[in-house]
């Protein structure tokens, strides 16, 4: 299965979850608190053990806006290295370059920032990655291309995030468009709308 491409809201109704983190899509499932289609207001029956971790699966896959390729792999990656499987899967998760543009407030959702890197917009360490899946290591630095600076969605985001709390493994700073990603997060500091055990046994299944 590829990368999903279709309505988010409708996605995100199906899971139960806000997968982009939007105010517009939880006001949306707020006023319809139940999965899409015309079956969507039924009684389901409770699902089986191996449906709850499909269904938790495909909720961080979507929240991180992969392809089923993508996602088994860094997976098998993060079961391969020493430490508990799940954080280190939710490591490398981070890691990757579209969601720390997204993490910064240089982009308003996973997707966008997907967009900005593979434009060209995005800088690391001095060079131009227009790699969406790119791997930010410790102490690399993260910056708005000078050409993009401008752009009216950037700026409009930054200002935005201006009020928001940053994350104790990342420094940004909206005037120069720049920022380190100082270290991998802990699991402690990583919150996301997903059991990763769950995760780990559907893939050990």
């Amino acid at each position: 299965m590829g990368r999903y491409r279709g309505p988010i809201v409708k996605i995100s109704r199906r899971e139960g979850v806000n997968l982009v983190e939007s105010p517009k899509v939880q006001k949306y499932m707020e006023r319809h608190p139940y999965p899409p289609g015309q079956h969507g207001q039924r009684r389901r029956r409770k699902p089986s053990d191996y449906a709850v971790r499909l269904r938790e699966k495909q909720k961080l896959r979507f929240y991180y806006n992969m392809s089923e390729k993508q996602f088994a792999n860094l997976f098998d990656e993060a079961s391969k290295k020493t430490g508990a499987t799940g954080a280190v899967f939710l490591q490398l998760l981070e890691s990757r370059l579209d969601n720390v543009v997204y993490r910064m407030g240089i982009a308003s959702t996973r997707r966008q920032a997907r967009q900005f890197v593979a434009h060209g917009h995005i800088m690391v360490n001095g060079q131009r990655v227009d790699v969406p899946s790119y791997r930010v290591d410790p102490g690399d630095t993260i910056e708005v291309h000078a050409r993009a600076r401008k752009i009216d969605f950037i700026r409009e985001n930054l200002e935005a995030r201006r009020r928001g709390k940053q994350l104790p493994w990342l420094e940004f700073d909206a005037e120069t468009m720049k920022g380190t990603f100082k270290h991998r997060p802990s699991r402690e500091d990583i919150v996301v709308p997903v059991n990763e055990l769950q995760v780990i046994e559907y893939y050990s299944r």
